[in-house]
Parts: C-alpha cells; sequence; structure tokens
C-alpha cells in the first residue's frame, strides 16, 4: 500500500496513542486497534488475499490512511516551530495524503469513504478545538476529502452551509484556497507546509474577532455531519447495490453463455452420431437417436441414369468449374538489385541520391510472382420432405440428388454432397463420399410427421456446411407444414447455418406451401425443373466463396 518494506505494523486490541490508529515517522511503526476488525478473529483475516478486505472495509480504509501517512508525510517539522502552526499543517495533511495516494491507487476511494464515515466523521463530536477553530477544522476535514475526491459535494453540503453560515463566506473561501494549495504540496517541502498552517492561523486569528460563535456549535456540526455520513452511507449503498446487479447480470451472462456453449456441444455430439448412424453402408432407415427403424423405409430401388441426366451432370460440372475458376493473383517486389526488371526512372534517380551523397534509396528492380489461386470445393446438403404432401417431389428430387452428386464429383475431388429423406425418420439417399453413385436412388413418400433438425444436424456434420473454405448450400424440399415444434427447431438449425455463411434454399411446389424463416424461397410450379434450380444455387454458391 505504501511501497515501502522498512515499516513494521502492531495489531493490538488498543493503542498507546489512543487513537484508532496512527503512523510513528521516527519510529516506522503503524499502530493498529485490532477491535476495528471485530466480530472477525484474528485467524479469520487474511489481507494478503485479493478481496479479503471486503469483509472489513471500514478497517481497511484506516489502514490505507496510514499507509498513506507513511508514503506521502514525509516532510517534519524543524526545531522550534509553533505547536499551533504544525497542528494546523498536520490538520492539513490529513486530505492531502489520501488524495496523493488516490493518485496511484484508486480503487482505496471505497475504504478511505468507508473510514472517513464510520471512524473519522463519529469523532468531529469530540472536539480537542473550540469557537470557528472547531468549525474550521470541520471543513479541513469533510470538505477537503471533498475536494481530493474522496467524498461527493452533494453529501458534503449539509457540512459546507453550516461552515459557510458559522465562519462566513469571505473566510471559508480562503481556507478552501489553503488546503487547495496544501492539496499541492510535495511530499518533503516542510517549509511550504508550514506556510500553509501560519496562512490557517492568521486567517482565523484575523476574522475570530468579528464571528460570534453560534450557541450549541458542537451539536449542530454533529448534527450536520450526522447528515453527511446518511448521504455517504446511501451512497455506498447504491454503488454496492449496482456492483452486487451488475455482478450478478455478469454472472447469469456467462452462465447462459456457458449453458450455451454446452448445449452446442452436445447437439455437435448429437449431430455426429446422427450422422454416423444415418450414413450408413446398408442405406437403413434409423430413428432420430440413430437406432435403425423397422419400417418406414421410403426407398424403393434404384436405376440407370437417364441420357438427360448424364447431360444435365456434365453441364452442371462445367458451369461449377467455372464458377470455382479464380484468377491467378501478382504480387509485384521492387528491390535494389537484380532479378526483376530494371525500371530506367529509378535507376536514375538512384544514381542522383548517391551522386548527392545521401543514401540511396530507390528500387529500380521490379519482380512480379504470380500464384495460383485455390479453387474451392463445392458442399451441398439436400433434405427433402417424404411425408404424405410431398409425393410430386420424389421423382424431380431424385434425379437432382444424382445430378448433383456426379458433377460435384467431376468437379474437385474435394467437393461432397448428400441427401437425407426426412419424416419421423432419416434416410440417406446419397452419401458425402469422394465417389460419385452409378445408379438413381428411388423413393417415395408416404410418411408422417417431419424431423427436418435432425437431418440438417447430420447434414451439417456430415458435410461440414458450418465451416468456411468451401461453396456451401443446403437445399430443403419442403412444403414447411410442420408443428410450431417441429418448426422452432428447424429455423434454429436453419439461423445457425445462415449466421455460419451456409446459403439455405427452400424449394416448394404448391402455393400453400409455408415459407421457413431465415431461408431462400423459390416456389417451382413444375416439380421438373427442381435439378436446375438446385444446379443454378450450387453455381451461385460456389461462385460466391472467398
Amino acid at each position: 500500500l505504501s511501497g515501502r518494506q522498512d515499516l513494521l505494523v502492531t495489531c493490538r486490541p488498543g493503542t498507546r496513542s489512543g487513537a484508532p490508529a496512527a503512523y510513528f515517522p521516527t519510529l516506522g511503526e503503524v499502530e493498529f486497534d485490532a477491535r476495528l476488525f471485530a466480530p472477525l478473529q484474528p485467524h479469520e483475516i487474511h489481507p494478503r488475499i485479493v478481496g479479503d478486505e471486503e469483509r472489513y472495509p471500514a478497517a481497511w480504509g484506516v489502514f490505507v490512511h496510514e499507509a498513506a501517512h507513511a508514503a506521502h508525510s514525509v516532510w517534519t517539522q524543524p526545531a522550534g516551530a509553533d505547536p499551533r502552526v504544525v497542528e494546523a499543517a498536520l490538520l492539513l495533511e490529513e486530505s492531502r495524503v489520501e488524495g496523493a495516494h488516490l493518485i496511484t491507487r484508486p480503487t482505496d476511494r471505497t475504504y478511505l469513504r468507508t473510514s472517513a464515515r464510520t471512524l473519522v466523521m463519529p469523532d468531529i463530536a469530540h472536539p480537542t478545538l473550540q469557537g470557528i477553530g472547531q468549525a474550521a477544522a470541520a471543513a479541513a476535514l469533510i470538505l477537503g476529502r471533498r475536494d481530493v475526491g474522496i467524498l461527493d459535494a452533494g453529501e458534503t453540503r449539509a457540512v459546507a452551509d453550516l461552515c459557510e453560515k458559522v465562519l462566513g463566506q469571505d473566510l471559508l473561501a480562503t481556507l478552501t484556497r489553503i488546503w487547495t494549495a496544501a492539496h499541492q504540496c510535495a511530499d518533503h517541502d516542510a517549509t511550504t507546509m508550514l506556510a500553509h498552517g501560519q496562512q490557517w492561523c492568521d486567517a482565523l486569528d484575523a476574522a475570530a474577532p468579528a464571528l460570534p460563535v453560534p450557541e450549541g456549535l458542537s451539536d449542530l456540526l454533529s448534527g450536520a455531519v450526522k447528515v453527511v455520513m446518511d448521504h455517504a452511507a446511501a451512497t455506498d449503498a447504491a454503488d454496492l447495490a449496482a456492483q452486487d446487479a451488475a455482478a450478478n447480470a455478469m454472472a447469469s451472462r456467462s452462465k447462459a453463455q456457458a449453458q450455451d456453449r454446452a448445449q452446442r456441444a452436445r447437439q455437435r455430439r448429437k449431430a455426429a452420431a446422427t450422422a454416423k448412424s444415418v450414413f450408413n453402408a446398408r442405406s437403413t432407415t434409423v430413428h432420430p437417436d440413430g437406432t435403425p427403424a423397422p419400417s418406414g423405409n421410403p426407398v424403393t430401388g434404384t436405376r440407370r441414369p437417364t441420357a438427360a441426366e448424364q447431360s444435365a451432370a456434365a453441364r452442371l460440372s462445367r458451369a461449377l468449374r467455372a464458377a470455382a475458376y479464380r484468377e491467378r493473383t501478382e504480387e509485384r517486389t521492387t528491390s535494389p538489385t537484380p532479378p526483376g526488371r530494371l525500371n530506367m526512372r529509378a535507376a536514375l534517380a538512384r544514381d542522383a541520391q548517391r551522386a548527392a551523397g545521401s543514401v540511396p534509396t530507390a528500387e529500380p528492380f521490379t519482380h512480379t510472382r504470380r500464384r495460383n489461386s485455390p479453387t474451392p470445393p463445392l458442399r451441398v446438403g439436400i433434405a427433402v420432405d417424404v411425408s404424405g404432401s410431398m409425393r410430386a417431389a420424389c421423382k424431380p428430387v431424385a434425379s437432382a440428388a444424382w445430378i448433383v452428386a456426379r458433377a460435384a464429383a467431376l468437379t474437385d475431388p474435394d467437393s461432397r454432397t448428400a441427401t437425407i429423406a426426412y419424416d419421423r425418420h432419416l434416410t440417406a439417399l446419397t452419401r458425402p463420399t469422394h465417389r460419385a453413385p452409378e445408379r438413381v436412388t428411388t423413393f417415395d413418400a408416404t410418411g408422417g410427421h417431419h424431423n427436418l433438425a435432425n437431418a440438417i444436424d447430420a447434414l451439417d456434420h456430415g458435410l461440414e456446411l458450418s465451416r468456411p473454405g468451401a461453396g456451401r448450400l443446403l437445399v430443403i424440399v419442403t412444403d414447411a407444414h410442420y408443428g410450431s415444434d417441429e418448426t422452432a427447431q428447424a429455423v434454429t438449425r436453419v439461423k445457425q447455418l445462415t449466421t455460419a455463411g451456409c446459403a439455405v434454399l427452400q424449394l416448394t411446389l404448391t402455393a400453400e406451401s409455408r415459407h421457413l424463416p431465415g431461408t431462400t424461397l423459390l416456389h417451382l410450379p413444375q416439380p421438373s425443373s427442381a435439378p436446375a434450380a438446385i444446379a443454378k444455387a450450387a453455381t451461385d454458391a460456389i461462385r460466391r466463396t472467398r
């Protein structure tokens, strides 16, 4: 606290000086009354632990005050100094050292406020001075702490008004100038501090004959100080409540963030398990928890791709390659020496700099380095609703799934596509491999309920749709006639994907279809146009990739 290593702190019940605490400069000792820590016992006090002082703020404030004396009350009174002047200088020293301490440790203000409110101010009711000297001392102790930032102006208004009434406006202004000047005094400057003490005494002596002392001045000062104590206590309580509210809000926010991270981790683990079970080698239909479903498989068989589908896959492959192409980047650098192309203007400038006797800074050789930009791969996931209302989408989506998978395999070995049919169960129609399927998987739509959220999780994990660096597209073929819970879960997944930069397209085939919030809605009056729409969206996705 004081920055000194030579101090001895003695803490015992009662003190030699009779004060709650005292600093003895000649002994290098701080004396401390152990009763300030009541009701805590010595073994319960651990000041080396940061934050432990919050359990005894008043005692810690007194300790900080004495540490401020040890650090800043370095000046010593010369032999033969007037005791009254020295006493006035020490009175000014009380607020000066606290103000100097706050410059290096502003967070100690709370403890200095508490000690001033609970220990310093009540002691004013037992004055050592009488008459206007008592009012002047109260002003120095309370208003001086106001001017160094310990107390607030609004809190000390009662004492300020009473002191102005007792001392007069002119004398109070003079005393204020004296303690304000003392606050700027250097720690070692005994001459200046004693000069301020002399000015204090002279100002009181000059004004005393003309200032009548009000009857019951001690009671008036005690009442005003009590008002200051109450206002300071209310301010401290409000600050503490605000700090507690902020801490609780931060804790709640941290807890919510931790719960959100834990929920996302659970969701990722569940998505990984779902993807592993859905993209199985046997093409079995599974429940959302990954267990095989004994019935409900929408797959009706496979067939050879038609010539039109093969042509469409070839066209899409060429379009994807064109969209993925990136121009070579050029990086130009200059240097004072070869290799590189010689720039005559820069060469002449370099010769001129050398002839002028200055350090040559011109770099006449230019080198151009051209680099090929990597082409981004493609990630396309298709989720098709196979509930009874989506039967018209079966043939075009089966064709589109094969076309996209075939085109992606022909475009880039790192490209992946996958298609999942979902109702209450999940069935993989194509899997995220680098090999194109040889045959078209056909399916029917006879299911019930909808499990789009788990289908999105499986596609996201299997194709890494949330990870940047690839052209990413999720196509949802559905009329979106879902229950509220099914819709909410699906919209949450869609929002996570769009936030991660993945494009999400919803294809609908009927005018009665609903729009899933967060998706780009595309209505197809002709189901046969679904392959072309998906191909265009995939091309746009890879073109936008950076």
